[in-house]
């Protein structure tokens, strides 16, 4: 299976969650990016927030961030 244009836009949205602090969460307003809003939308679905326009990570939804989040800070480090 490969990532296709939706699901890079729901990463996309999982990697802008600061997961220092799980009290700070995300607002999505109506006026953002079609693409940006579905994302947000379809992870609320899903259930990895918890409102439709971003808000805070569920419990599941913080497990995926992290991983998001560190294989994109694997695959942005360069080897030296």
């Amino acid at each position: 299976m490969l990532y296709n244009q939706d699901l890079l836009n729901e990463l996309n949205v999982l990697a802008r969650y600061h997961l220092e602090s799980l009290q700070e969460g995300i607002k999505v307003h109506k006026d953002a990016a079609p693409e940006v809003v579905s994302a947000t939308a379809r992870l609320f679905h899903k259930g990895l927030v918890d409102h439709e326009d971003g808000g805070y990570l569920t419990h599941l939804g913080v497990e995926v961030a992290e991983k998001v989040q560190s294989i994109l800070t694997i695959l942005c480090t360069e080897n030296n």
